[in-house]
């Protein structure tokens, strides 16, 4: 039994969402990701009236004869969430905590993708897989998600990006639309994430909050780490120190907009300081245009 607070807390958010995804992406998110929900079905002979950027040139030339190919719609997507709980999203300076932007994020997506009748489903991962729980439709499965997002204590700090990519690999068999949420402070995981974006539709959102990108001048500052627990004293009244600080942290997201690139991935940057509306309606509308 939930503590009543908390349970207040998670019916609050409930709503909140809901009211979100019903309001303000009403129609985006299915023409931005419905658009894909296609699989080749067969090859038959030319008809007049056919599409000709359908025509099967391989096997047209093999027959003398104009074929082409025939497509059906897939009306339901499954979409899964890869929720990274690591002790790295319990940080927060701002308007709220990474792990509080995190379950904003799913919580609409899984409203969304419930609202158009597909089935939505959740990794649960830190430094390994911790929960899953197996795509379903409907309001009462995305209300056990949001519990889940908000009750669940996961038994690591640590974070294993490769291991939540082959876990999802292994279990969804059939294409889906995967939404990473997660600070990305990992290594070592680009060549899971290749494989998964080559089997699936992968779009990256990547939680951050402004003051891991900028050391106040504070002075002798102990740091920890939220992940491993080591604790170390920095000089932050050094220019130079806050100088390569920020360019590291410059090189990191330089490199995961580089990787995503080339992966062919969707790329959305959230900050807790800053409005999650905004940057989810740029990459619906982004997506709806290529389509």
């Amino acid at each position: 039994m939930l503590p009543e607070a908390l349970l207040s807390k998670i019916q609050s958010f409930h709503f909140k969402t809901k009211r979100q995804a019903s309001d303000l992406f009403a129609g985006q998110y299915e023409s931005a990701f419905k658009g894909r929900g296609i699989e080749f079905a067969e090859v038959r002979e030319y008809q007049v009236g056919d599409d000709i950027r359908n025509i099967d040139w391989n096997v047209s030339a093999r027959f003398g004869h104009p074929f082409v190919k025939v497509f059906h719609e897939e009306r339901e997507l499954t979409v899964l969430l890869l929720l990274d709980l690591s002790g790295s999203n319990r940080f927060g300076t701002r308007v709220k905590f990474k792990r509080e932007l995190l379950a904003e994020t799913a919580g609409i997506l899984a409203f969304l993708a419930v609202r158009t009748n597909d089935k939505v489903g959740a990794v649960l991962f830190s430094s390994r897989v911790e929960k899953y729980v197996p795509p379903k439709k409907g309001p009462s499965h995305v209300w056990r998600l949001i519990k889940e997002i908000f009750t669940y204590e996961p038994a690591d700090p640590g974070t294993d990006l490769a291991a939540a990519f082959d876990f999802l690999n292994r279990v969804a068999k059939r294409h889906a639309v995967v939404f990473l949420i997660s600070d990305c402070r990992d290594l070592g995981f680009e060549k899971s994430m290749r494989l998964t974006a080559r089997k699936h539709d992968l779009t990256i959102l990547r939680l951050y909050d402004p003051a891991e990108r900028e050391l106040p001048e504070a002075g002798l500052v102990r740091l920890k780490d939220p992940e491993t627990g080591r604790i170390v004293l920095v000089n932050t009244s050094n220019r130079r120190v806050r100088e390569a600080w920020r360019e590291a942290e410059r090189r990191r997201q330089q490199a995961l907009r580089t990787l995503a690139a080339s992966a062919g991935v969707d790329f959305v940057e959230l900050s807790t300081a800053g409005p999650l509306m905004e940057p989810m309606a740029r990459l619906f509308d982004a997506r709806r245009k290529r389509l």
